[in-house]
């Protein structure tokens, strides 16, 4: 009996380390894009920049280039608003993406913010940390954003290059999906963060956002 009972339990503890090395991303997961589900990528209309690039294409691969630098979680200060020196955190992902398709956010939310004082309820505006503040970021693309569904299983409405806001998190969506065809999330939330690209939609009940700048 006893021995059925070391090897129940070594199992166990088995298939648990199984399934945490798959949750935590160290077994690699299939992966699906919008044509195995029969959905029509989205492009749009727009190039901020003019650099040839739609920016909905550019925000995804801008956020693409900036998580390839492996950025380390910490929050500080900085004087130039920016991070410069491989450190940063969820809004960073945004403010990088956002930034080379051609929106300053930094610029952008400080203007907004002047603009409607009542909605931000900011007491000491300060455009270096402002836009680097997720309840800021939301009402900002509530106002300058097109406002999309926030029912993850309408999977054709989530596109590669659109944002996320969570209660006290954001992130940008992949042009990757789940086997259900929910997207992944391109985030930063963590010191100890394994992979930058995860499948969290369906594993959180705190979506409050979800946007496209065009």
């Amino acid at each position: 009996m006893k021995k059925k009972l070391l090897l129940f339990s070594l199992l166990s503890l088995f298939c648990g380390m199984i399934y945490m090395s798959y949750d935590l991303h160290f077994i690699p997961h299939r992966q699906y894009d919008n044509k195995d589900f029969d959905i029509k990528t989205y492009v749009s209309q727009f190039d901020q920049d003019n650099d040839g690039i739609d920016d909905q294409s550019d925000i995804l691969q801008n956020v693409r280039a900036y998580i390839t630098t492996k950025p380390k979680y910490k929050s500080q200060y900085y004087g130039s608003g920016y991070p410069d020196d491989g450190y940063g955190v969820c809004s960073d992902v945004v403010g990088f993406g956002l930034l080379n398709a051609g929106y300053n956010l930094k610029e952008l939310v400080n203007e907004d913010i002047l603009l409607h004082r009542d909605d931000y309820q900011i007491d000491v505006v300060d455009k270096n940390i402002d836009f680097r503040r997720v309840r800021n970021l939301k009402i900002y693309f509530d106002h300058q954003a097109l406002s999309l569904t926030q029912d993850i299983h309408q999977i054709e409405k989530w596109q590669g290059g659109d944002i996320v806001v969570f209660q006290k998190h954001i992130g940008i969506v992949s042009d990757q999906r789940n086997k259900n065809g929910v997207p992944l999330i391109i985030h930063h939330y963590s010191p100890y963060q394994i992979s930058y690209e995860e499948d969290i939609l369906e594993k959180r009940n705190d979506i409050i956002g979800h946007y496209r700048m065009s």
